[in-house]
């Protein structure tokens, strides 16, 4: 891919990688957290809860990304690829629900405070200006 790659550049993907910046402080804290509380069973559950969301977070910006060009393409991959993300993440769960080397629960909770977490904590630094698409560059620095 060259510099001048809309996908690469995409203002999706800047926001992605500063997800993954904010993800290396959270997911520690939850994967401590889950292990005081579940044990080592936490830990698998916070990490592979915690790895789903990150990939859920990547694919839907190559979505976006890739598919930015066409607006009604952009709607419709939009709308069916949070289906499909769904999808994957029941199919990522639903096998493991009932193993005993896994904690769901702390599954589940990684899941959600990684998932609502890291979108509240960016929403501060999303700059909701078409001059400016992606990170604020005023608090990009940050």
């Amino acid at each position: 891919m060259t510099v001048d790659d809309p996908v690469q550049t995409a203002p999706e993907m800047e926001v992605l990688g500063d997800l993954g910046r904010k993800a290396q402080v959270i997911v520690p804290l939850l994967v401590l957290v889950c292990a005081v509380i579940w044990g080592v069973d936490g830990v698998v559950g916070a990490v592979y809860g915690a790895a789903l969301i990150l990939v859920n977070f990547f694919i839907a910006a190559k979505l976006i990304s890739t598919f930015a060009r066409t607006l009604p393409l952009l709607w419709g991959m939009v709308m069916f690829g949070y289906l499909l993300r769904l999808g994957v993440l029941f199919a990522a769960v639903y096998p493991i629900r009932n193993e005993t080397w896994i904690s769901v629960p702390a599954l589940g909770v990684t899941m959600i405070v990684t998932h609502l977490g890291l979108l509240i904590w960016e929403i501060r630094y999303v700059s909701l200006s078409l001059a400016y698409p992606g990170l604020n560059p005023k608090l990009k620095s940050r």
